[in-house]
Order: C-alpha cells, then structure tokens, then sequence
C-alpha cells in the first residue's frame, strides 16, 4: 500500500461511526489496518440499508481494513490482541470510558508493553469529566453540544443535523490527532494517549456560536437556511424552488441591488451595512424574491454567476454525486469488495500532489484475514 501512512500499522478496536471513520481515513492514506471484532462483528454490519446482505454503513465506513475475530472475554484472545498491539503502530478505541482498562486493553498497560504507541479513545464526553459515563449517541452530544439550540427555522423547535455530525467529527479529529503524535513520535521516540471526545469535537466547530456567546453576549437564535449574521446569505423562493445567495460585502451588495432592480436599496439605511441588514431580513427579503419568485432556480443562478455573485441550487445526494464536477473530483470510488464485486465508497477527500488516495480494496469479511495478520506480525493463531 502507497500514500503518507504507509507503513504504519493500526489495531482498531472501534465499532459502529466514529472509531471506523477515523481508521478509514488512516486506511485511505495507506496504513495497514487491522479491525479487531468479536464474534458477532461490529454492529454496523447488522444496520440496513444492506445489498446482497452486506451493510452499506459498514461498507463505507470499514473500506481498507483487515478483520480479525477475537472474543475479549476468553484471556487467551485478550494475550494475543496485546501482542498484537505490541507490533502496531497506532491503537484506536472507542468503548465506554474504563472498559479498555478492564479488559487489559488500555492505554496505560498497552504503552507500558509498547512505549512508541499511539493510543487513540474516542469516547462520548472524554476519559475525564463528570460527564465521562453518559452514553455517547451522536443525538445526545448535539442536542448538548449547542448545535440544535441553533437549528432550525425561525420560531421553531431545535434541529439535529441530518447526519451524525457528532461522530463523524470526532472521528476526523481522532485522525488529524493521531498523524500530529505519529509526527512528534518520529522526533522523540515516545507516542501518546490521546482522548477525543465527541462533545469536545462539536463544541470546538461552532465558530459563529462562539463569537455570538463570548463576544457579542448574544444566544444564537434559530433563522433557519440563513445566516445568522450576514445578510442576504441564504435561501430565497423561486418559481420552482429555491436559490441559495451569498453576499459579504458592500460591493457585492451593490452588484446584487443593481441585478435585481432595486437600486434604491443602496440608499435605505435599513440595508447599508451587513448588520443593518441582518437587523431589517424580513424586509430585505421580500425585496430579494419579488425578483427571485419571477425566476426559475437555474434562470436565478444563472443570472448571479453571470455577474459574480455566489448561488446555487439546492441539490440532493444523488445531485451531488452524479454531475461532470464530482466526477472530475473523484468523490466517489470503486473498490473490490468479496461479496458484491464492487462496492462504492467515499474515500478521504484530500489531494496529495494531485492525487486522491483512496484504500485499495472495500470492506472486509468478518474474521477472514486472522491467518494473514497473524502470519505477517509472526504471531500463532489462538487455540
């Protein structure tokens, strides 16, 4: 295996989101992943949508890795994970705060066996915290995090996002973290416990909260599809749908006035200055689709682009992944798979001097590579 981690060994002990999308994206840029489950396998592989019997979650959160069934309550099985993470580079976790521990797994005794290890937890609230032992659902830490007390339409109720967010980012943070302690490993020999939390992860992303709370003294309020600042930065009726429009600053606003035929817009002082018109939206939006309600969503975008002014349509999935730009891109791959054939996977976004690395092969079967890993580490199957 090419790419930036070849070479480097990982133990996943991880199931379901955030652990697997972290050793995902570490199989992507070539490291040897080695998925540790037990006999029943992650339970990922037992959630639909499936094809063929095969999990699609478990497909594309599993691409590249090599699964090793272990049962963690026989010692025999728990002696040969540990000499198996006593030859890996990178151990990653994310079971409930002190179950590692028990299980003679964890950081302290893994590191002690093997002090250039890089152990990874990722759990719900941290290893530390009176939060520590709450469960660590991706709903939980939204709802907790402040992201849906800022969601959502105008006047209505709280929102979560449409995806697990809250795993996912944690799982891009457990990756970005354990390629910094590889880097200081490499210039000190030692490696590092690192403890990502969910809760940490979404917190840390919630820029115009933050500067909304600890600046402007401010709660962010729900104002749905715009900007809770900028404005017009947002979602405006059209004939058939909806545009979204971006506008910053003064000169694009002036562009935007004129395009819409509204110049008398730029001498109302209710819109002369970004927050002013944040402050007047209502009005400045009814402005802004007595033009767009006229138009059809591709004559507005149109319309925008010819001029320079950010918009777009609305897309769904199938949109996004099937135009002549995702494909220039390379969203979405196609990698070998033992039971479908081929199976289609979102890989890792980033160019590395032009190119995409993406993990050589799909999702693994359950336990079907334990001869092979073993034999590479030059260990002995269990009894």
């Amino acid at each position: 295996m090419s790419g930036p981690l070849a070479g480097i060994k990982v133990l996943d002990l991880s199931r379901v989101l955030a652990g697997p999308y972290c050793t995902a994206l570490l199989a992507d840029l070539g490291a040897e992943v080695i998925k540790l489950e037990p006999p029943q396998g992650d339970d990922y592989r037992h959630i639909g949508p499936f094809k063929d019997g095969e999990s699609a979650l478990f497909t594309l959160n599993n691409r590249g890795k090599q699964s090793v069934v272990l049962d963690l309550k026989n010692p025999e099985h728990v002696a040969l994970a540990q000499d198996i993470a006593d030859r890996v580079d990178v151990v990653v976790e994310n079971f409930r705060p002190g179950v590692a521990a028990r299980l003679g797994l964890g950081a302290e005794t893994l590191r002690a066996r093997n002090p250039r290890l890089v152990y990874c937890s990722i759990s719900g609230f941290g290893q530390e915290g009176p939060f520590k032992d709450l469960p660590a659902y991706d709903l939980v830490v939204q709802a907790m995090s402040g992201l849906m007390a800022g969601t959502g339409e105008e006047g209505g109720a709280p929102l979560k996002t449409g995806e697990s967010i809250a795993d996912l980012i944690a799982g891009l943070f457990a990756s970005w973290s354990i390629s910094a302690a590889l880097v200081q490993r490499n210039a000190t020999g030692q490696g590092a416990t690192l403890d990502v939390a969910m809760y940490d992860a979404l917190f840390s992303m919630l820029t115009t909260s933050h500067a909304l709370h600890l600046y402007a003294g401010q709660l962010p309020q729900r104002v749905g599809n715009r900007h809770p600042l900028s404005t017009p930065f947002g979602c405006y009726a059209t004939q058939d749908g909806q545009v979204a429009i971006c506008v910053l600053n003064t000169k694009q606003f002036t562009q935007f006035a004129t395009l819409i035929g509204a110049p008398e817009a730029l001498e109302d002082p209710r819109f002369a200055s970004d927050e002013s018109r944040t402050a007047n939206e209502p009005a400045l939006k009814a402005l802004i689709e007595a033009w767009s309600g006229q138009l059809t969503t591709e004559a507005a975008v149109a319309a925008l682009s010819a001029v320079g002014l950010p918009s777009a349509p609305i897309w769904d999935i199938a949109e996004a992944a099937d135009n002549d730009h995702a494909r220039a891109r390379g969203l979405v791959s196609i990698l070998p798979h033992p039971v479908l054939g081929t199976a289609p996977v979102i890989g890792q976004p980033v160019r590395f001097d032009g190119a995409k690395p993406v993990a050589a092969t799909s999702a693994p079967l359950l336990g079907g590579d334990l001869a092979a890993v073993l034999e590479s580490l030059g260990l002995e199957a269990p009894q």
